[in-house]
């Protein structure tokens, strides 16, 4: 399977590691206050950030590029760091009289299975509605609380995320560009549709945290629904400014 280019995602990846070097942690030396809610949610989406990718990255190496293999270890480092500044900030709240982190979630459970159903396209679509619905919330954490240090957190995560689905856009346009033309559109239209359940099933289950941070369930939805066409657009019809977000 051909899936040249990703060449520069390295260099894009390895550039960040490199800045993210070179600023350092968050200052962990804050304190850090989150009404129980939202911290309740930051253990949930600590689960989902974890993990080794091994599947991923086993898929991937089927590809037969090893550009690709080597940008999809660097964005499996870049997860398991989100991990690691979430767990950091969850034992500052410890400290403060909050919770651990969790062992595991139903949610994340639900997602790793239907990743490893299919092969790597299936993978990166059930992948790419973690990301999408990731950028709304990282960015709701961000500019909801009036928590330092949680902000930071939040801010350095976004950031990531906001390289991650452009990356995994164009991948999937090679993926899809191997289907016959007919069927490309409606995968698409079914991936919106999973990406909508998905939403629904975050904003009920997140609605406390959401609200403590200023959006309501529907406008969560409504927001990530809104941010899905530019996904498609960038997988369907790729360009140089196919992906737009805002952050």
């Amino acid at each position: 399977m051909h899936t040249g280019g990703f060449a520069k995602w390295t260099s894009r990846f390895e550039d960040e590691r490199e800045r993210r070097r070179a600023k350092g942690d968050p200052d962990w030396g804050q304190s850090a206050t989150l009404h129980p809610a939202v911290w309740a949610s930051i253990q949930r989406f600590q689960v989902g950030e974890d993990g080794d990718g091994a599947n991923l990255v086993g898929k991937a190496d089927q590809a037969g590029d090893a550009d690709y293999v080597q940008a999809v270890r660097l964005f499996i480092a870049e997860e398991q760091n989100h991990a690691r500044l979430l767990a950091r900030l969850l034992a500052r709240l410890l400290a403060a009289g909050s919770m651990p982190t969790l062992p595991g979630h139903w949610s994340d459970t639900v997602f790793v299975r239907l990743r490893r159903l299919m092969g790597l396209r299936m993978e990166l679509l059930v992948l790419m509605i973690a990301e999408v619905v990731a950028l709304r919330y990282y960015r709701a954490l961000r500019d909801g609380t009036d928590d330092a240090l949680t902000s930071d957190v939040a801010g350095r995560i976004l950031s990531d995320e906001q390289r991650h689905v452009p990356f995994h856009c164009e991948r999937l346009h090679a993926s899809l560009a191997e289907l016959p033309r007919a069927m490309r559109r409606p995968v698409m239209v079914l991936w919106r549709l999973l990406l909508l359940v998905v939403s629904l099933v975050v904003a009920a289950d997140h609605g406390p945290a959401l609200r403590r941070l200023g959006i309501g369930r529907l406008r969560f939805v409504g927001d990530v629904m809104t941010s899905s066409h530019a996904v498609v657009s960038a997988v369907l019809v790729p360009r140089p400014d196919a992906w737009t977000t805002t952050g």
